[in-house]
C-alpha cells in the first residue's frame, strides 16, 4: 500500500496545481492538498484518525451541498464534463465539484480503513 500512497499523495499535488486555473482555486488547492498531506503520511504509516474522519466530514457537507446541481446534470441527459475545460453551465463545474470531492471522499475512506478504525469493535463497558 506504501507504493498506493505515494502515488495519490503525488496526484493529489497535481490536482491542487492544477486548481489556479478554477474560479475558486484556493479552496480546491487547500482540498487537495489536504488530502495529499493525509496520503503521505498513509505512506509512512502515520494515520491520525481524527484528520482523517474531519477530512470526511467535509467532504460529506461539501457532497450534500453538491448533489442538488449533480442531479441535475444527470437530469439534464448527464452531458459531457470534460469537452471543455471552461464550464458553459454551472451544473458542469459544480459536477466536476462533486466528482471531486466524492474521488477525496473514497481515498479518506481507504485511508480510515487502512489505519485499522473501520470495524473495530470497542467495549465501552467498564469492568
Amino acid at each position: 500500500m506504501k507504493i498506493v500512497n505515494i502515488v495519490l499523495t503525488l496526484l493529489f499535488i497535481l490536482f491542487a496545481y492544477f486548481q489556479f486555473n478554477d474560479p475558486d482555486p484556493w479552496l480546491w488547492i487547500v482540498v487537495y492538498l489536504y488530502i495529499a498531506l493525509i496520503s503521505g503520511l498513509a505512506a509512512l504509516k502515520i494515520y491520525n484518525t481524527w484528520l482523517i474522519r474531519l477530512g470526511l466530514l467535509g467532504c460529506v457537507v461539501g457532497l450534500g451541498i453538491l448533489l442538488p446541481d449533480f442531479l441535475d446534470w444527470l437530469n439534464s441527459g448527464a452531458e459531457s464534463i470534460t469537452e471543455s475545460m471552461k464550464a458553459e453551465k454551472p451544473h458542469i463545474e459544480l459536477t466536476r465539484e462533486f466528482l471531486g470531492l466524492l474521488i477525496c471522499g473514497l481515498v479518506l475512506g481507504m485511508h480510515l480503513w487502512q489505519s485499522g478504525e473501520v470495524g473495530k469493535r470497542t467495549d465501552r463497558r467498564r469492568s
